[in-house]
């Protein structure tokens, strides 16, 4: 187990292979666990790095904390990639992974060598009856159970029920405890961050935007993924690729992730 202190918070983080660094950043349940396998097929080239973010599973929650501004979690990223001499990094994040690392691209591209964006969700940018939807699956969920059954509720939307069934035990234990602090902490945040389309048109560092083949058909239930990507992908004037599942390949289709990936990351890293 491996614990870092840095930005006013301790990490708990993962290092394997070597070669150039690639960083990967959870989204909702922010634990490293999701990316596994992922990192253990791309080892072989580069030195992949995981960590649980701040609070979130093995990373103690700082005393007194009381928010989770997306921009404190972005900061929190840079600082592990300079703490551990790994900057500048191509970062890949998932979900609102991908929404720390928007902050991150506009707030310290100089620890970045590229970024990849997989399905951020921006929720003023979704339509207004799919921000309804989500929002009463987590009513339902605080009512029955509280932010653990919340959790479960919103895992087994974004990810399938046969994806979350197939979660180690104490990987799924330990995400469904963080739904204290993404219901309690995170979500406030999240929901309230968009960057500009003037900040997106400034990005100077390559960016790609992924989106999972499986949500581009309109009428596919996590379709709102697919319209937030190509949002983000516009206002970056990046390309949008499509990726193996849903929402959270790292989970349904970790190795077929790691080789769809494997080229864009050799052109990244030119």
């Amino acid at each position: 187990m491996a614990l870092i202190s840095v930005n006013d918070t301790t990490l708990y983080y993962e290092l394997r292979g070597r070669g150039p660094a690639l960083l990967f950043i959870s989204g909702f349940t922010g634990d490293a666990g999701l990316w596994t396998e992922v990192a253990e097929t791309l080892f072989d080239a580069y030195t992949v790095l995981t960590y649980d973010r701040r609070g979130n599973s093995r990373s103690p929650r700082p005393k007194n904390w009381t928010a989770a501004p997306i921009d404190q979690q972005a900061d929190d990223a840079a600082e592990l990639l300079t703490a551990l001499d790994l900057a500048p990094a191509v970062a890949h994040g998932n979900s609102q992974g991908a929404v720390i690392l928007t902050s991150l691209v506009l707030r310290h591209p100089e620890v970045l060598r590229a970024a990849i964006f997989h399905e951020p969700l921006y929720a003023t940018a979704t339509p207004s009856e799919d921000d309804v939807r989500l929002r009463q699956l987590i009513e339902e969920g605080m009512a029955k159970g509280g932010p653990p059954m919340a959790a479960e509720l919103l895992l087994r939307w974004v990810a399938g029920d046969e994806v979350f069934e197939s979660f180690d035990l104490s990987l799924r234990n330990r995400m469904l405890g963080n739904g204290e602090v993404f219901f309690g902490l995170e979500l406030e945040a999240l929901t309230e961050y968009r960057p500009t389309l003037e900040e997106l048109s400034a990005v100077r560092l390559p960016c790609v935007v992924a989106t999972g083949v499986e949500n581009r058909d309109p009428e596919a239930l996590r379709h709102i993924f697919y319209e937030s990507s190509r949002w983000l992908a516009d206002g970056l004037r990046a390309p949008l690729i499509e990726t193996p599942g849903s929402h959270v390949p790292q989970a349904s289709h970790p190795r077929a992730l790691a080789e769809t990936m494997r080229p864009i990351l050799a052109n990244l890293n030119r």
